[in-house]
């Protein structure tokens, strides 16, 4: 059975959210599309909420 891929936009979501979680700015978006970079910025966001309930150290 194949694998099936996760959607691009899924894809920047996690990989800011990682970026958030490591303490990166969310300045370097490297994602032009408005729909990724949306995705993007909301990962971003929900790892420094996370970051600042303290789910995370």
């Amino acid at each position: 059975m194949k694998r099936q891929k996760r959607d691009r936009l899924e894809r920047a979501q996690a990989r800011e959210y990682q970026a958030g979680l490591n303490g990166r700015s969310n300045e370097v978006c490297p994602y032009q599309g408005v729909d990724a970079r949306t995705n993007w910025l909301g990962g971003w966001r929900d790892a420094r909420e996370e970051i600042q309930t303290g789910l995370y150290k």
